[in-house]
Parts: C-alpha cells; structure tokens; sequence
C-alpha cells in the first residue's frame, strides 16, 4: 500500500519537483545563452566600428598623400632646390598629422620596391596604404623620422597566460605606410609617408571614443579598446592601475593562437590584463599578407554577470515559494484517489500473475477513476476472452501445421523414390531394347560353334585327344558367352525371369555363398572378418538372387584390394525410414571409389575393370534388390575403402 501511495506521490509531484526545475534550468540557459549571443554579437559590432575607422585613417592617409603629390603646390615646390623642397614636405608633415613624409627619387624608389609592397605600386603608377611592420633601423633611417625608433621602443612585461618569451623590449614599430607615383616634370619618383602607431594614444582612444559613448547613465559598458603588434600591446587605453596604461603587456596564448596563427576572429570572453572582458579581436595583416598584429576592442564582464546571477537567485525563490505552496495542497487532495487506485495495481498484480478472472469490483468514488475501474474490468473481461480465443486458434493452426509438414514430407519422399525410378526407367528402356537384340543374335552363332564342337568330338572320337585343349577352351568360353548373354537378358526383361520369393535368413544364404566364393579369398590371401547379431530380422527375397548379389559384391571387394587385404562382412538389425529390417553390410580396404564416380557405380555397363567385366553386376543386384523392396548404397569409409550396405525389410510373415 504504501508504496503505490509513494509512486503516485513521486509520479504527481515529478512535473513540479523535477521537470519544472528542468524546464526552469533550460529556460535560464537558454535566455542565459542568448544573453551571452547578445553580448557577443555587441561586440562584434564594436569591432566593427573600430576596424572602420582604421581603415578610414588608412584611406584618408593614403588619400592626402596622393593629393599633396598631384598638388600645384607640390608641383611648384619640386621646381625649387632640395633644401626649400623639403621644408615644404615637413610642413605638409605636420599639416597632414604624418609622422613621416619624404620623397624617393626614381632610381631610389626602384630600388626599395623589392623591399617594400606599398613602394612597388607606387613604382608601377599607382598608390597604395598598407599596414607594416619597420625595424629600429628603418625608423632611425627616415628622412623625418627623428625620434620614432625611441617612441616606438615598448618594455615588456610579464603577462599571466602569454606564450613565454625571452624578449624584453619591442623595439619595432607598427606603421600606416603609404606611397604615391610622382610624374612632375624634373622630379620623378615616389612620394612616401605614414604615422607610427606605437604609442600612439589619440589614435586608441578615438577609436574607444567612438565605440563606447559615455552618457553618464549606470548601464554605460565600461569598454577598452588596444592595438597589437604581434602579441603586445602598442597603443591602448587599458590599465595596470590608476592612470597607468597596459602597455608592453602581452595577449594570452589562447587568443594569439586564434587570432595571429590560425587567422580567426576571437569573439568569446578573455582575461585581459587584470580582469575578464567580452572581447573582440581580429588580425592585421601588412602589405607582405603576414598577420603582424591585432585590433582589439572589449567591454568589462562583471557588470553583466551581476545581472545573470541576480535573475537566477530571483527565479530560485520564486521557484521555492511555489512549492511551498502547491505541495500540501496537492497531498490532501490526493488522499481520495489512493484507495480505488491501489485496487486496481492489486488486480493488475493478479493477472501478471496468470489469474485473467481477477477483477476490480465496484468502488465507491463515482467520478473519474470509478469509470476507470469499470472499464477496466470490462478490458480484462475482453482480454480473457480474446486469450482463449488465441489459445484455441493456435491449437487449432498448430495442428493443421503438423499435418501439412507430415503431408509435404510423404509427398517429397514418393516424388524422390518416383524420380529415382524414373531415372532408372529411362536407363533401361534406353539400352533394353539393343541388349536384348545384342544377346538374341549372339546366342545364335554361339549355339553353332558349341554344336560344332560337339560333331568334331563325336566325328573324330578319340583322335581329338591332341586338340581336347582348345577343344575344352572353346567350351569354356562359349559358356562364359552364355552367362554373359544370360545376363544381359536378365538385365534387360527382369520381369521374364520368375522370381520365387520366400522367407529366408540371410546368414544361412550368406555361409553358402562363402563356401562358393572360398577358392577367390583363399587365393587372394584375404583376412575375412564376419560379425552376425543374432537379433537379425529374417527377410523375403529370392534365395538365389541374394546369392548372386553377395557373391558380385564379394567379389568385387576381394579384386579391388589385391593379395593380403580384410574382408569385413557385418549382418545386423537395422530401420530405414522408421521400417524394421536387416542390413548386410560389406566394407573392403581397398582404394575406394573416386568421390566423382560414386553417384555412377550403379549405372549400366559402369565397370573400373577396363577390359574384364561387363559393368551389370551391381546394376542387376540393385535390380535385384529393388524388387524385393530393398535398399542398396555405397560409400568410402573415413579409413580407406569402399563400404557396399544392403538393407531388406524385415518379413515376419510364413512361406506362401
């Protein structure tokens, strides 16, 4: 009882105690994720405002480059000596806010165009602005570049999560490099100049101007924006404390292998400097196509996970007063449905059981579960009957099934026995009609050289002593003419020869064949092995064609081994196709019969003895055999040899 009361306590409280949790956990995630997504997809477009406005800067660079060396002005001062044409690009300098601007004769700029991309376009007509990275040197090395190599110059500081490094100054500078053709007549060349953006804070901070506008409200995003040169910072308005900016720190690994090896934009939360922010960066890449730094913008996390956590604990408690509320009301309103409900699990137990007659019964609740109740006793009052009904069905499918595999079974075997007879029927019929014209006329000439014979004898009298040799040759073998022919007509028309069949027991058959057949053993030297169980069943069958059938396969047995094989002959009980009968069984140890030749022995005119026998001798025994409703087999046995098995049905009725 008390466990039906706690399942269905467990099963009625599961969508408030555990699901509600569930969809409640997944609906905070979700609105957690999307929040995040909102976060993300922010500052992505923060990026995107600030990597617009260096490519403004780049274009605007590039753009009053190209117009100062189109200028009148440009035109009139070239005219002038180097001294006073100098002054005029100085002036242009600062007008134009270039940290550098200097002008590359012809052949000089052919020169530093293998060196320089943005050189090499001017060199072929055109313009170009492009990012690059100049060593000190090449600072140092600038017409007007006094005092760039030394602004450029950035300590490094040790950065938690950095790759490590052995460096500890970055001496390089990061430059927006630009260069234009110059055709004025007189001054030929290329017009060069950039703004070194090391330490170039104004740049930095009109670009955190513009992303993160302070309106002085409490949900402003307090945003920070940087510029890389490979992994350190160059320029950039975050701080390593009050009034001190970042710079000389160094990117994390796991950003720099994003952002500077695989090429990717990080768009995903990172620690930066000293606390968490959601962070944008995206790779420079300079004039060569090599990622040579980064562009970075981000807004401080905490802000924002204060109000994540805030909506979780609000929804916590929310979640907790709801059950404090719903839970005892539910258990005193569930009381009622216990009793009828723990009726039907007993009744349930009872048919899982095997007792399809248990029911339910009338209960005293008339509302929904009572209709449930007596509806369920009506299903199981169906369910009891359909069973018997399925019952009786199968008893009744499984018969007819046992009756129809018997039918098929018998059918199968009479079609077997009628196509094996068939098949025989075919043989003989094939070659009857030619064996019997065959031994018609040779009985003919046969019955002329033995009578013949004859008249010589009596002709001649005693004066055939000299020739009584060949005279006894041509009798033998004139009888050997006569047994074959007789054969071959008992082959061919069996049914003229009577057959007088009687009950006989096979041992006794089988002992006067040994003596008959006792001069071939003897001569061949064979180890005769016999084995007669006593319970041997007499069978009906023509004595004499049983005894030409064992002695054929006697025979045969002793030729196929040669001197000094084993005989063995077996006479036991034996079924066959659950009839009663005895099988005579003849093993040799000789070679065998070549598995290819097994499913032929029985054949007409079939012999292995090439030149000695007829090849009727098993073809008449299994005639033979057939008739008298026997069975006649072979096979090689596993040890070597052949193995001939003659079974006949057992006949336990008297001599007619």
């Amino acid at each position: 009882m008390t466990s039906v009361r706690l399942r269905l306590l467990i099963l009625a409280l599961l969508p408030l105690m555990v699901l509600m949790p569930l969809l409640l956990l997944l609906a905070v995630n979700r609105w957690s994720a999307n929040y995040d997504n909102l976060l993300i997809t922010n500052v992505q477009s923060d990026l995107r405002i600030a990597d617009q406005y260096l490519q403004r800067i780049l274009d605007t660079t590039g753009n009053d480059v190209r117009s100062l060396a189109r200028s009148l002005e440009f035109n009139r001062a070239s005219q002038h000596a180097s001294d006073r044409f100098n002054r005029f690009l100085q002036d242009n300098r600062t007008t134009l806010g270039l940290d550098f601007l200097y002008f590359l004769p012809a052949p000089e700029a052919r020169e530093k165009a293998n060196s320089w991309p943005v050189i090499a376009a001017a060199v072929r007509g055109g313009s170009a602005t492009e990012i690059d990275i100049l060593s000190g040197a090449d600072l140092d090395a600038l017409p007007s570049g006094s005092g760039l190599a030394a602004r450029a110059r950035v300590p490094l500081i040790a950065t938690r999560a950095a790759v490590p490094t052995d460096r500890q100054v970055e001496d390089r500078g990061m430059v927006m490099h630009t260069a234009t053709a110059v055709t004025t007549p007189g001054r030929s060349g290329v017009l060069v100049g950039g703004i070194l953006l090391n330490r170039n804070l104004d740049f930095i901070d009109t670009i955190n101007a513009l992303v993160y506008r302070t309106t002085g409200a409490s949900d402003d995003r307090q945003g920070t924006a940087t510029l890389f040169l490979d992994d350190v910072r160059i320029s950039t308005n975050v701080r390593l404390f009050e009034g001190e900016r970042a710079l000389g720190t160094r990117v994390s690994a796991a950003v720099r292998g994003a952002v500077l090896d695989a090429g990717r934009t990080w768009l995903d939360s990172a620690f930066v400097v000293n606390d968490w922010y959601i962070s944008a960066y995206e790779p420079l890449t300079d004039s060569f196509g090599n990622r040579v730094g980064m562009l970075y913008v981000g807004f401080l996390e905490a802000p924002f996970t204060a109000v994540k956590r805030g909506a979780y604990i609000l929804i916590f408690v929310a979640f907790l007063a709801i059950l404090a509320l719903t839970i005892p009301l539910f258990l005193r309103m569930a009381g009622g449905i216990f009793s009828p409900l723990e009726r039907m699990t007993q009744t349930m137990r009872k048919v899982e059981s095997g007792e399809l007659d248990a029911r339910i019964g009338p209960v005293p609740s008339r509302d929904e579960i009572g209709a449930v109740a007596a509806h369920l006793d009506s299903l199981l009052d169906q369910v009891q009957e359909r069973d018997r009904d399925l019952r009786s069905w199968a008893d009744e499918l499984n018969t007819r099934v046992e009756e129809r595999t018997a039918e098929l079974r018998e059918a199968n075997q009479k079609l077997e026995t009628t196509y094996q007879q068939l098949v025989m029927s075919e043989k003989l019929a094939s070659i009857g009609e030619i064996t019997a014209g065959v031994a018609h006329e040779i009985n003919n000439p046969v019955a002329v050289i033995q009578g013949n014979v004859d008249v010589i004898r009596q002709t001649l009298g005693k004066s055939t002593e000299p020739v009584e040799t060949e005279l006894s040759l041509i009798d033998r073998q004139v009888g050997r003419i006569s047994a074959i022919v007789s054969k071959l007509l008992q082959f061919a028309r069996p049914t003229e020869f009577g057959s007088f069949e009687e009950q006989i027991d096979i041992a006794a058959v089988l002992k006067d064949c040994l003596v008959l057949v006792d001069h071939v053993i003897v001569n061949a030297q064979t180890h005769l092995c016999i084995k007669v169980a006593e319970d041997t069943p007499p069978v009906r069958i023509n004595p004499g064609e049983l005894q030409q059938v064992i002695i054929n396969l006697v025979v045969n047995a002793v030729q196929a081994m040669g001197p000094r094989g084993q005989l063995t002959i077996t006479l036991r009980r034996a079924e066959h196709d659950g009839q009663s009968g005895a099988a005579l069984v003849i093993a040799d140890t000789g070679p065998g019969i070549p598995a290819d030749k097994l499913a032929s022995v029985f054949d007409p005119f079939f012999t292995t003895k090439l030149g000695e026998g007829t090849g009727l001798g098993l073809s008449v025994s299994q005639t033979l055999i057939q008739q008298a409703k026997g069975l006649i087999s072979v096979r090689n046995q596993t040890t070597g040899g052949a193995e001939f098995t003659v079974w006949l049905p057992e006949d336990s009725g008297k001599d007619i």
